[in-house]
């Protein structure tokens, strides 16, 4: 017999029947999340293209020279929808659409030749000759807009492009600016609208808020960012510290005295988390260079690939908080931080609203628009009445409310009144001090349902129908939010609206809430932070909104056990008694 010679293949069978096995293929290397401190570049998501092409901050060069002469249609559209927010400027909603086609058109179809402008108010603090710009600025290019949003910003409509070097020298002439408003960098810093007059406060955080702004905001070195970056400094338990990147809170140290708490990864929209502790005390003076630390993490090892995953809370709830605080003091400072204690919450709920006595013995004056919707005219009418009742301050707070400092105590009822003539309530009803809304689809392209006058049209049927209704000093909190971005922190409210089209009664699709129950902040002793109940199919459409809350309501009051938060009632009740 005949042998072959053929020779066999390395990991062949020289049965001619049986299959060729397979080489065994080499372990994949993970997919990197596009860290730049572990060497992932690429893929990069379309956002992570249009800001490596150029640094965003270039953008204003082009506004200056070219866009503001040539007018809308010259404007290059990696700039129009991408860099020029750096500057606080989104493209506008075009009137007429609705909302069940904002997920379908191209954003050429959806936005108009108009923009909003967002002016950083870092802090909340303005001085009477700076709302007197923006007063202006409101009423000649602008359409006399000037709503207060939940994060001390004040947000202009209606803005020509051609307007914009105007705007800005004017605003930058009084120490104002709208320099990464918005974006993938540091936005506005949250801070208590009564830092530095406050009775109870130990530690006055002002100078840090100036010094980080004054260092790092416009720096390129921070100013590309996996995505947008919040912060909040403050002694007072008066901001919403849980939810923020990174939030420093007034804490006393057992041997060092008073400094602040350090918190990161907090952050809601689609896919809410609540910031931790890193356990450490941080002194006033050392708070610009952590918070730099912080934020230089978050550049280097954020996630750059997928943009939902691109913000720090992913990072933080990834490594920990030991790893976090390992990599900050190891890599960023160079140094250990000290161990720290947590910080006190107070009694009840800080509440500025209202007249209140500041530690020199003057008071500040809270008062409140409805849902932060306010105009030029009424910020021009508040300078006067400030300036003719002896104050030269004006402060914004992180809840669409406005505060007069300085106040003398003879002048105070005489401000009050002039507040209240102006529009602007300092004793408001339950419903109008707790309630917030979002920009809505009057503006925003990304909004599905109307916010602003719902959030209007429920608070005067709140205030006819429940008119004595007491709630305590925790109160009712609605937040209305007119998509799922949370924009309104829709999680974290007793009564929380997200907007979306729902089935009507004659099964046509309408605009309409889906209904999240329960959800609050860790702000005073016994609370408990966390985002609330969220029923199967508990929608409404947004005409029976008004009786829904109202029905709501009333179950509550009648239902309630002696001091029993709105929170507790709804987690302890059957599910029949929420709908």
């Amino acid at each position: 017999m005949a042998v072959s010679s053929t020779p066999v293949r390395p990991g062949a069978t020289s049965d001619p029947t049986a299959t060729p096995a397979r080489p065994a293929r080499p372990a994949r290397r993970p997919r990197g999340e596009g860290q730049w401190a572990l060497g992932h570049r690429e893929p990069l998501n379309p956002n992570e293209r249009t800001k490596k092409d150029d640094n965003p901050l270039n953008v204003r060069a082009r506004i200056e020279s070219i866009y503001a002469h040539r007018g809308f249609a010259s404007i290059d559209p990696a700039d129009l929808r991408g860099r020029f927010r750096w500057w606080g400027l989104y493209t506008q909603r075009k009137a007429g659409i609705d909302g069940g086609r904002t997920a379908v058109l191209e954003p050429h179809e959806l936005e108009d030749e108009y923009f909003m402008l967002r002016v950083r108010i870092d802090g909340g603090e303005l001085s009477l000759e700076q709302l007197r710009v923006v007063a202006d600025i409101s009423r000649e290019f602008a359409r006399d807009t000037a709503d207060i949003t939940d994060r001390q910003n004040i947000q202009l409509h209606w803005v020509r492009i051609e307007d914009m070097p105007e705007i800005w020298r004017r605003l930058e002439a009084v120490g104002l600016q709208t320099t990464e408003a918005c974006g993938d960098c540091p936005r506005v810093v949250l801070g208590s609208p009564v830092a530095g007059v406050a009775e109870t406060e130990l530690l006055d955080p002002t100078p840090a808020i100036d010094e980080i702004v004054r260092r790092y905001v416009g720096d390129p070195q921070y100013s590309n960012l996996p995505r947008k970056f919040k912060s909040s400094i403050s002694w007072l338990v008066d901001t919403p510290y849980e939810v923020n990147d990174i939030s420093f809170l007034g804490v006393e140290h057992p041997e060092h005295g008073p400094g602040f708490d350090l918190w990161v990864g907090g952050g809601l929209s689609t896919n809410p988390m609540l910031a931790q502790r890193l356990g450490v005390w941080v002194p006033l003076d050392e708070v610009p260079d952590v918070w730099a630390g912080v934020v230089g993490i978050f550049r280097d090892y954020g996630y750059r690939r997928l943009r939902h995953r691109a913000r720090l809370k992913f990072l933080v709830a990834d490594w920990g908080v030991e790893k976090f605080r390992e990599v900050l003091e190891k890599e960023y400072l160079g140094r250990s931080l000290l161990d720290g204690p947590a910080p006190e919450l107070p009694a009840k709920p800080i509440d500025h609203i209202g007249v209140h006595r500041q530690r020199d013995g003057r008071n500040y004056v809270g008062a409140a628009p409805v849902v932060g919707r306010i105009s030029g005219t009424q910020l021009a009418e508040l300078a006067d009445a400030a300036a003719e009742h002896g104050s030269g301050r004006v402060r914004l707070t992180p809840y669409q409310k406005l505060l007069v400092l300085d106040v003398p105590p003879e002048r105070t009822q005489s401000l009050v009144v002039a507040l209240r003539r102006i529009g602007l309530e300092p004793y408001p009803s339950v419903w109008r001090r707790d309630t917030m809304a979002c920009t809505g689809i009057e503006y925003c392209k990304l909004a599905i349902v109307e916010t602003k006058a719902r959030g209007q049209e429920l608070v005067a049927r709140l205030e006819e129908r429940l008119a004595g209704a007491d709630l305590g000093a925790a109160g009712l909190t609605i937040h209305l939010n007119g998509c799922p971005n949370a924009c309104a922190r829709t999680q974290t409210a007793d009564i929380g609206l997200k907007g979306q089209l729902v089935v009507g009664p004659d099964g046509r699709q309408v605009e309409g809430f889906q209904v999240h129950l329960g959800g609050g902040l860790g702000m005073a002793e016994g609370q408990s932070a966390g985002f609330g109940r969220k029923l199967r199919g508990l929608k409404t459409t947004a005409e029976e909104l008004p009786g829904y809350v109202e029905r709501l309501t009333r179950r509550y009051l009648a239902g309630r056990t002696a001091d029993e938060s709105f929170a507790n009632w709804v987690v302890r009740v059957d599910e029949e008694e929420l709908r």
